[in-house]
């Protein structure tokens, strides 16, 4: 566009950039500035926002991969010295690890005694010769085998930790208490009915954090659970453990399962063993499969303690109770941590979300449904497990079948074992 000027010297417009027209002399034979723009220089953005200048993001967060290896009954143990030395990396591998579920292994074992009588002929010196008899006993196995029961895929441990008041192995090698963070040797007594109450917990199939019988019950809600009672966080018993310089000092982290009355169900199942008419001695017990991690130095002599045969060894050749004094009584000797762990049901409720759609079942333009909680139980309960398997345990008495290789149910794909046999024997 063409502005007038007083002076007769024509003007025109020079089309700028957005911020408006420049004006230049028309008799001018100087180029007009170019249009502003501008360009952003490198360096620190103080704009916040959608303004603000794109910053790469930080690396993700990458797990620590310690050494560790895995014993013949599932427990996990780990010599790395970075678990030893920092308190983050040692949190971040229990926590890692402890999705790895547990799981109980129902071991039956029938045997029976056979006696037999043989006659012997000795011949002394001077040429006579006597005859007696003798009678050896020996034991004959007649079944033994293993079926995994394990808690379902879906189920997320629940960290506990021991309350202060409660017996437990706090850095020392002795069992204490805690009170204003000052730690003193728990009683006798005290001690022996804390093992006590500990041992009727798990056999009737108690969390943890239970302190009665009447404390707990599958109905129970999870969310509402207290189930870290120590003052102090599992991330600060961590960084206590890596600032000791004890030499064979041990952290422990117990998987534990509950939800299940396990002294009942074992009663159970020697009741069916018992319809066999099977008239041997007949052993049934629930081991606990992969229920333990275990974090200790990395030193020869800790070490050479986690190899099953050097530790036999050293007890043969009369080393292990030096060790074992040196362990117990020197200030620099040993300390074990046994203060948490994870919590693993065996049925209980969880959250489950539905969408709740009109009474009228019309829905209408833009209309989203809503979501609604409620709670259902995840998991068998254990009658229902004895009745899936009752006939396996059965026929495994009458086959008089042995093997060490556990029986696992085919539809679980997390464990692994001996589908044959139960292809073969199952209902």
């Amino acid at each position: 566009m063409i502005v007038p000027n007083p002076t007769d010297k024509g003007l025109i417009d020079v089309s700028g950039d957005e911020h408006g027209p420049l004006l230049v002399d028309a008799n001018s034979t100087l180029e007009p500035p170019p249009p502003f723009s501008y360009i952003p220089q490198p360096g620190p953005s103080h704009l916040t926002g959608s303004a603000a200048a794109p910053v790469e993001s930080p690396p993700q967060f990458a797990l620590y991969d310690a050494d560790y290896f895995e014993t013949s009954n599932g427990n996990i143990v780990s010599h790395d010295p970075h678990l030893n030395a920092d308190g983050e990396a040692l949190y971040r591998f229990l926590l890692a690890h402890a999705d790895k579920l547990p799981s109980y292994r129902l071991h039956c074992r029938g045997t029976h005694v056979e006696h037999h009588t043989r006659w012997v002929t000795e011949r002394a010196n001077d040429g006579t010769t006597t005859s007696r008899r003798e009678t050896q006993s020996e034991t004959v196995t007649d079944f033994d085998f293993y079926i995994n029961v394990a808690p379902p895929p879906t189920i997320k441990p629940i960290h506990w930790s021991v309350g202060d008041a409660q017996p437990a192995y706090r850095g020392h090698m002795v069992r204490e208490t805690e009170s204003l963070g000052n730690t003193q040797r728990a009683k006798r007594a005290v001690e022996r009915a804390y093992l006590k109450w500990t041992e009727e917990r798990t056999a009737r199939g108690l969390p943890p954090w239970a302190l009665s019988i009447d404390g707990w019950s599958e109905n129970t809600d999870h969310n509402g659970v207290s189930a870290l009672q120590s003052s102090k966080t599992i991330r600060q018993w961590a960084d206590e453990y890596c600032a000791s310089q004890k030499y064979l000092k041990e952290f422990v982290y117990e998987k534990v399962l509950y939800g299940w009355n396990i002294q009942q169900l074992r009663s159970v199942v020697r009741g069916s063993i018992a319809r066999t008419m099977y008239q041997g001695t007949v052993e049934v017990d629930f081991e606990r499969h992969g229920a333990k991690i275990y974090i200790k130095p990395d030193n020869r002599l800790s070490r050479m303690l986690s190899n099953k045969w050097l530790k036999f060894l050293s007890i043969i050749l009369c080393i292990f109770p030096f060790i074992w004094l040196f362990k117990r009584f020197h200030s620099r000797g040993g300390g074990r941590w046994e203060v948490c762990g994870g919590a693993y049901a065996m049925r209980r409720l969880e959250p489950d979300r539905i969408e709740v759609l009109p009474d009228d079942g019309d829905t209408l333009p833009g209309y989203t449904a809503q979501a609604r909680n409620r709670k259902i139980l995840v998991g068998m309960r254990a009658d229902e497990w004895f009745s899936k398997w009752e006939g396996t345990i059965i026929r495994s008495v009458r086959g008089r079948y042995q093997s060490s290789t556990p029986i696992f149910d085919a539809t679980d794909y997390t464990h692994t074992g001996d589908p044959t046999f139960l292809d073969t024997y199952n209902d």
